[in-house]
């Protein structure tokens, strides 16, 4: 009987001692096999964010050119051609009526200046976002308001970390020049507001209007051209969730909320 019991704690351990490096094998395989799919879906996260940052980019670029476009064509376009027509209208034999076109037309091309500094620093494209995520938003805000379409009310809570997330900032900001152009083009909205709150961790936008509003839920497919797939698709990939309140008649409220810096 004892030496059964022998037999058998011998046959036991030779069969773990021959089972133990099969599972250690395996377990190897299956960590090894783990470890490089998370190194993959990590590099692939990398490339649709480089991807991304790269699109925002140009889509911030193209978005600037046809902002300048408008400004030039409805806003310093109209100054330059009233400055014309102002001297064009100046009578030399009345020195008094001459000298107040005059001073007219000095105004008009002083303010055209002043527009064009404008229009110079918005070109620097990259330099807008390099003075912060705050001014970028500003001179967008700035320029929405010269249309005289909308009422705008910007506001800043918290104060910027010290080190800031540029890569972020881009994405956000082109976030927030999509919830404005589905205003523009959709909301029939008159009034907008813009809350851009830093706190300990986190970058909070949360965007308003007063226009007709929708109906979430049941937003057809074909209008994802609205742009709230991409809003969302863009919040994602930077870690960050999108809370879209709205109903008919009743405007929109948008909040990005990312984790920040």
């Amino acid at each position: 009987m004892a030496n059964q019991e022998i037999r058998n704690l011998v046959i036991i351990t030779t069969v773990i001692f021959l089972i133990a490096p099969a599972f250690i094998l395996v377990y190897m395989f299956i960590y090894n096999r783990r470890k490089k799919r998370h190194i993959e879906e990590k590099e692939m996260m990398k490339l649709t964010f480089d991807s991304e940052l790269i699109k925002s980019q140009l889509e911030v670029q193209e978005q600037t050119m046809q902002t300048i476009g408008a400004d030039l064509h409805d806003n310093i376009g109209q100054l330059l051609s009233l400055t014309s027509l102002t001297l064009n209208s100046i009578e030399l034999d009345n020195q008094s009526k001459a000298r107040q076109k005059i001073d007219a037309a000095i105004d008009l091309t002083v303010r055209s200046i002043k527009e064009m500094r404008l229009l110079g620093k918005l070109l620097q494209g990259d330099q807008l976002m390099v003075l912060g995520l705050t001014e970028a938003i500003r001179y967008e805000v700035n320029f929405m308001e010269r249309t005289g379409h909308f009422e705008i009310s910007y506001t800043i809570e918290g104060e910027p970390p010290a080190n800031n997330n540029p890569d972020k900032d881009l994405i956000v900001f082109r976030i927030l020049q999509e919830i404005l152009n589905n205003i523009i083009k959709h909301a029939i909205a008159t009034e907008i507001n813009i809350n851009l709150e830093y706190l300990s961790d986190q970058l909070k936008l949360e965007v308003s209007d007063n226009g007709i509003g929708f109906n979430a839920d049941d937003l057809p497919a074909q209008q994802s051209g609205m742009g709230l797939h991409n809003i969302r698709k863009r919040a994602g990939i930077i870690g960050g969730e999108v809370s879209i309140n709205s109903a008919p008649g009743g405007g929109t409220q948008i909040i990005i909320t990312i984790p920040y810096p």
